[in-house]
Formats: C-alpha cells, structure tokens, sequence
C-alpha cells in the first residue's frame, strides 16, 4: 500500500562479554569447546592467541583494556610453563579463569601447577585438564555473569536439571536386568534436604 514502508530488522553481533585467550592456535582444538559451551547459553564471546612469554607486553594490554571494551570475565588456556592466566590476573581485576593444556613432558601436571599456584591477592580460578576444563570454564564464566543476569541464572537452573534427567535416564539403563543373579535396587532419600536426585544402588547375588 502506498505510504507504508516495509521495516527490516537488522540484527547487530551481541558485544563480548567472554574473553577467551590460548598460548598457541594449536590449542583451539580443545579452548574451542568453551565457545561452545558460551554459545549454547547465549554469551558472546572473543577468541584470541596471546603467548604470555612470546608477547607479554600484548598480553598485558589486553588485560587493562578488557573492562573498558565490555569483558566481563576472561579465559585463559596455554600449557606447560602456563603463564597466561597468571599474567592476564595481574593486569586486571576482572575474574579470571585459567584452563591448563595437557601435553607435553610431564602431560600437563607443569600447567596445571603453573595455573593454580597463584600467590596470594591475584586469584586464578584453574579448572581440570583434559577436556572437562573448557566446559567447566565457560560454565564458571557463566555462573558469574548469572550473579547479575536474571536469564542466564535461570539457564542455569535448566542446565543443572537436564543433568539430572540424564543421570535418571543412566541410572534407570544401569539398572536394568541383565546377566544372571538377583539384583537389589535401594533408593537413598537422605539427602533429599539438599535436593540431590536418589541414588541407585544394586548389587548382585
């Protein structure tokens, strides 16, 4: 019709919210999974290689500047002597979350020692190795942004009971007859105070 105008809705990339820093780009087969995670919750995230050793002075512009352009949590990944966390702690007072790469002569125990032992009054947050860190790092990025966000902290909440629904649907597929004997199923009702789902326990004769 004449006089009308047809609006198109221009959506605009969400800002970051989420840094996420490797020592090397041969890291992101396993960083990558952070982003995932972020992702799956909404959270819009930047990715980036910074070595703390090969280009300290970026790493520490990158930290000083990162609450002026929006970040609100950073993730640090690098391995053996993984400095990167640590030194991204040092420049800013966002939280940081540091992940410690597997590999290496001594398999990672050198990032992982590198990435906790923080001293006191630069906090680093060091989750596992392997490939339960970059999942539980952006999960932590979560949780802490959930502090402020009322949506995230109610995907959260659905987070925490689909993992529950999973651990029913393993448990009732662990407990179903197979082999021979007797099986006993006892349910466990004495933690139900701290709303942990009932455990299953079987046994056979």
């Amino acid at each position: 019709m004449a006089g009308n105008r047809s609006r198109v809705a221009v959506l605009k990339p969400l800002k970051p919210v989420v840094g996420i820093l490797m020592g090397s780009d041969s890291d992101f087969s396993l960083v990558g999974k952070a982003a995932e995670v972020l992702g799956e919750f909404g959270v819009s995230c930047e990715v980036g290689v910074i070595s703390a050793h090969r280009t300290p002075d970026k790493a520490a512009v990158y930290a000083r500047d990162a609450a002026k352009r929006g970040l609100k949590v950073i993730i640090a990944a690098a391995g053996g002597a993984a400095h990167l966390a640590g030194s991204i702690a040092a420049n800013t007072t966002l939280p940081v979350i540091g992940i410690p790469v597997e590999g290496g002569a001594l398999h990672g125990l050198d990032a992982l020692l590198a990435t906790v032992q923080m001293p006191a009054g630069i906090p680093v947050a060091t989750v596992a190795l392997g490939s339960a860190g970059p999942a539980n790092a952006a999960i932590l990025a979560v949780q802490i942004l959930a502090l402020s966000n009322s949506v995230l902290a109610a995907k959260l909440k659905r987070h925490k009971q689909e993992l529950k629904r999973k651990l029913r649907l393993a448990t009732r597929a662990c407990a179903s007859p197979s082999g021979k004997g007797q099986r006993q199923e006892l349910s466990l009702d004495s933690f139900d105070e701290f709303a942990v789902p009932k455990v299953w326990l079987k046994y056979w004769q």
